[in-house]
């Protein structure tokens, strides 16, 4: 999750990337790649908060709509960034030593990012809405005692969490994917470390726990555990109509879901907190113990991002 943002506190936060880490600062992000060829290269930009640029994205649950949108961009262009250094470091490496060719950076074209991201909405549609009310509904003809309104939603979403665990756990166990999940952990390490106003370094970072309470994963758990009592009131009883809910009222659970990661954060020991207890076991499968190199690779996104931060005049507040 990027950061959480209120008139208070700042809170700094970020994401993996392709042998890499991005972090976010409330007006700066950076990102941190490791080359094949060893090089650590790196790309600041200054950002606006949402709630900058829209006004209506300050108020609660409109926040956490303006939050993702803007995660989702920045991740993007993170992940772009990656994707293009693994590109030029793998040419640099195969490159003859003795031969002088063309240096141009390679990048990836943007409908090669745009793309996949209008594929992730509609797999994520048809996986996480679709395919568990559609088994609802057949285990409803089979079992009539689940045509309830409370039972049905229940059991759909029973199914929806069963998927998402299935796939994690079946992602996971790709070599490349467990890679970035180590830098995952290497992120929540990193912003441990700040939080806890200790000096960053790969020593201090490494003693800190991979299970954040603002990761994105957390966030999904909640999402689909909030959607279960939300859909039980949806007063219609057809398929299509459902369906058709339960994307129509997307927007209102991201913005409910960010509130309540956003309340546990500030209030650990609070029974909504509680709630999202699930959300931190959930990441024993998407975040790894990190190597002190790729550790290191998060401090140095960390650092990128303040030092961006601070020449634009911010301020970091620990929470």
């Amino acid at each position: 999750m990027p950061a959480l943002e209120s008139g208070e506190e700042t809170l700094v936060g970020g994401q993996a990337v392709l042998e890499g880490v991005m972090m976010r600062a409330p007006h700066s992000y950076c990102v941190a790649v490791r080359r094949p060829d060893g090089e650590l290269v790196t790309e600041k930009l200054p950002v606006e908060r949402m709630s900058e640029r829209h006004k209506i994205f300050k108020y609660p649950v409109m926040r956490g709509i303006g939050t993702l949108v803007q995660a989702m961009v920045l991740g993007g262009k993170a992940l772009k960034f990656s994707a293009s250094a693994a590109l030029d470091g793998a040419d640099e490496a195969q490159k003859p030593k003795h031969t002088s060719g063309d240096n141009t950076k390679k990048e990836l074209p943007g409908w090669a990012f745009a793309a996949p991201l209008i594929f992730s909405l509609a797999f994520f549609l048809f996986t996480y809405k679709f395919v568990p009310l559609f088994l609802a509904t057949q285990l409803s003809h089979i079992w009539p005692v689940v045509s309830g309104r409370i039972p049905f939603n229940l059991v759909d979403g029973v199914f929806r969490i069963g998927i998402l665990l299935a796939i994690l756990y079946g992602i996971s166990r790709v070599k490349d994917i467990h890679r970035t999940f180590e830098y995952h952990g290497a992120e929540h390490k990193v912003v441990f470390n700040f939080e806890s106003g200790q000096p960053v370094t790969v020593a201090a970072a490494q003693r800190f726990t991979t299970f954040h309470p603002r990761c994105g994963t957390s966030f999904l758990f909640v999402l689909f555990f909030l959607a279960v009592p939300v859909y039980a009131l949806i007063p219609f009883d057809g398929f299509l109509a459902k369906f058709l809910c339960r994307i129509a009222l997307l927007p209102l659970l991201i913005g409910l879901s960010y509130e309540l990661i956003r309340f546990a954060a500030r209030r650990r020991g609070s029974f909504l907190a509680a709630l999202t207890a699930p959300g931190l076991w959930m990441q024993r499968i998407t975040t790894q113990p990190p190597s002190d190199d790729q550790t290191a690779v998060a401090i140095h996104a960390l650092e990128g991002a303040m030092a961006l931060e601070k020449s634009q005049g911010g301020e970091l507040v620990i929470a």
